[in-house]
């Protein structure tokens, strides 16, 4: 018999990858994870922006962003400034950076739907590849033909089942963008 256990964990680290990128996608609210992306110089080496700056949502237009030590206030807007994905203009006043949330125009939802939906096709590239790998284990493992042909099937109905989910995922997200 052939066991699933390590695909649905591969598949669904894939799901988890995927979710944590649709986190990121920009849908006209403030939401602190739109800036977890951005890498920021500080102390002469590129860190993350959380390990520098406390993020928060100030209202559902602004984001407030505090730098640890005041001395990065100016890395910190820069390196939010030159994320052209994000199309966002911070502003600070020496203490906090300022980041208003413009909101989308439909031209500019179309295009991060279809950023999104290209972030939907890698992860369910993702997913195949661990369909074909357990392919390669079920053809290895020399199963009589029933039970080959019963894990194949047992792994392509995970396979459809994980890829529903990220469609499901990415409808909801697309509805949210959209949604004015």
């Amino acid at each position: 018999m052939f066991d699933t256990k390590e695909e649905k964990v591969k598949m669904e680290a894939v799901i988890t990858r995927f979710n944590d990128e649709m986190k990121k996608v920009r849908t006209g609210r403030a939401h602190p994870d739109m800036l977890s992306g951005i890498k920021v110089e500080a102390y002469g080496q590129f860190m993350p922006l959380n390990q520098v700056a406390n993020v928060t949502i100030s209202d559902a237009t602004m984001l407030l962003v505090t730098p640890f030590d005041p001395a990065n206030i100016g890395n910190i807007s820069s390196a939010i400034r030159a994320d052209s994905t994000l199309g966002l203009n911070p502003s600070d006043d020496g203490r906090v950076v300022r980041v208003p949330i413009p909101p989308l125009t439909e031209e500019r939802r179309r295009e991060i739907v279809k950023t999104a939906s290209e972030k939907v096709e890698a992860a369910k590239i993702s997913i195949r590849n661990v369909r074909e790998d357990a392919r390669k284990d079920i053809k290895e493992a020399k199963l009589p033909e029933d039970a080959t042909k019963r894990a194949e099937k047992e792994i392509d109905d995970l396979t459809k089942e994980y890829t529903d989910r990220i469609d499901a995922a990415f409808k909801e997200k697309e509805a949210e963008i959209m949604k004015i």
